[in-house]
């Protein structure tokens, strides 16, 4: 049985990574905006452990988790939680840029740092939900891509610097998910939002399950997941 520290699990691919975890009988500690986030994420995942660290700030995370009982050893950090802001370059203002890029790429970072001793113990495995668009951008998508293309390269040094000591790390780059930040975009496109047309939380945890499981004497480093129709 492995431990595993998630973030995002209260909804969308976060969740359905929990589900599938708690179903094979993990342990799991779930990271929690607030109180009342992880009392609800407790509720959700009986026998979850929880934390409660706020990635959109990140400089108050190390003085947050050293008041909290951590996991001994972590097999794998989660990376699941994001945020999302559409608008043009002549748009964003700096607070749309600073929030973005706390919790997309900051956070993370700061998270990681945090729990390195607990990842290197266990030799652990570290997956970074990214996105299409930490690959492409595209127009009214420069604050959310450019956090992403920054997640891949904080990722790509990681597992560099990290192979010595035999911690794993794959990025993931979902496209369109059907998730609640999947219908905040399309409200924000002004387009009517069908769950339908996109990829299932559920298909997107099945690759991260993939490559959590695949044998030690390799690693999956990129994965990119498209909607088939």
């Amino acid at each position: 049985m492995g431990t595993h520290v998630i973030t995002g699990a209260g909804s969308g691919i976060g969740a359905a990574v929990a589900e599938r975890l708690s179903e094979r009988g993990e342990e799991l500690w779930l990271l929690a905006r607030n109180a009342g986030r992880a009392k609800e994420l407790a509720e959700r995942f009986p026998g979850a452990r929880t934390l409660v660290g706020d990635l959109a700030e990140p400089e108050r995370l190390s003085w947050a988790l050293s008041h909290q009982e951590l996991p001994q050893r972590v097999d794998s950090l989660l990376h699941v939680a994001g945020v999302v802001e559409l608008g043009g370059i002549g748009e964003l203002t700096p607070k749309i840029w600073n929030a973005t890029l706390a919790v997309n790429l900051v956070g993370p970072a700061e998270l990681t740092r945090l729990l390195l001793p607990q990842l290197r113990l266990a030799r652990g495995h570290v997956v970074f939900v990214n996105s299409g668009a930490g690959l492409d951008a595209h127009a009214d998508w420069g604050a959310y891509a450019a956090s992403k293309h920054g997640l891949k390269a904080l990722a790509d040094s990681l597992r560099a610097e990290e192979k010595a000591n035999g911690v794993r790390v794959t990025s993931v780059y979902p496209g369109r998910t059907a998730t609640p930040m999947q219908a905040k975009v399309h409200r924000q496109e002004g387009r009517a939002y069908d769950p339908e047309r996109w990829i299932a939380p559920g298909s997107v945890a099945t690759t991260i399950l993939t490559a959590l499981d695949l044998p030690a004497d390799a690693e999956i480093t990129d994965l990119r997941v498209r909607p088939s129709a």
